[in-house]
């Protein structure tokens, strides 16, 4: 395992989880879709499909997909991200650099998937910002910071501790619990739960040509960065110290 074996997969893994993601958002908030007004349900399940697709398409490097899961790694204590890849400077920038690149592709790919319903007059921006991004229900910052740190932790904690339960669910494990978060703790911010997933698709937002779409509301980028980088690294020494 090399580290461009490392940063490819992780780039198609976390393109591919942000792709479908992304999609399911689209489907349902953009208008004229067949999956328009599908709500709530819809979205954390095709939210925890776009993880199966992702963690299955990663396995090569761990499917980490998510900067929360590498900090949640590193702080841990862990020797070794995958054998033969050590956790350092070097491994860990790499696998930030290939999360952020595939998320950044994934929503361009989403873009373009759904080209015709973003060009259309009667999707309102804060629904094209929406496919992209999260954005919270009620805005309170600090509060806004708790929600993700906590979704997260939940998220980084339960996978840390798969690696000591013998089971055999596989990708299927994250992906359930991916829902089990959206409905139980995503409500009041839309549960980034990922750095890379809300900060790369708001880059593409600010960057693509569509038309109407307003602002990328970068006030509240750095919540979902910062909530979930907290939860991950909290997880990370708490399941150390239960180990």
């Amino acid at each position: 395992m090399t580290l461009t074996d490392i940063f490819v997969s992780e780039v198609i893994g976390t393109a591919l989880l942000i792709l479908l993601g992304a999609g399911v958002v689209a489907n349902v908030v953009l208008p004229k879709n067949k999956g328009f007004n599908a709500g709530w349900v819809v979205i954390t399940f095709g939210w925890g499909l776009a993880v199966y697709a992702g963690v299955w398409a990663a396995w090569k490097s761990g499917a980490h997909l998510n900067p929360a899961v590498t900090f949640g790694i590193i702080a841990n204590g862990q020797d070794n991200y995958v054998d033969g890849v050590p956790v350092n400077l070097t491994s860990t920038l790499v696998y930030l650099a290939g999360e952020m690149i595939g998320a950044f592709i994934g929503a361009v790919l989403a873009y373009l998937a759904y080209k015709k319903h973003f060009d259309d007059p009667d999707a309102d921006s804060g629904s094209k910002l929406a496919v992209f991004s999260t954005g919270p229900a009620i805005r309170s910052h600090g509060w806004n910071v708790v929600t993700e740190a906590l979704g997260t932790f939940v998220l980084v904690f339960v996978i840390l501790q798969f690696g000591n339960s013998p089971h055999e669910l596989g990708p299927l494990a994250v992906a359930l619990l991916v829902v089990g978060i959206g409905m139980s703790l995503g409500g009041p911010t839309g549960y980034a739960i990922n750095p890379a997933r809300d900060l790369a698709p708001r880059i593409a937002h600010a960057i693509l040509p569509i038309k109407g779409k307003g602002s990328s509301d970068w006030n509240y980028a750095w919540v979902p960065v910062v909530g979930p980088i907290i939860g991950g690294v909290l997880a990370g020494l708490l399941a150390t110290a239960v180990a």
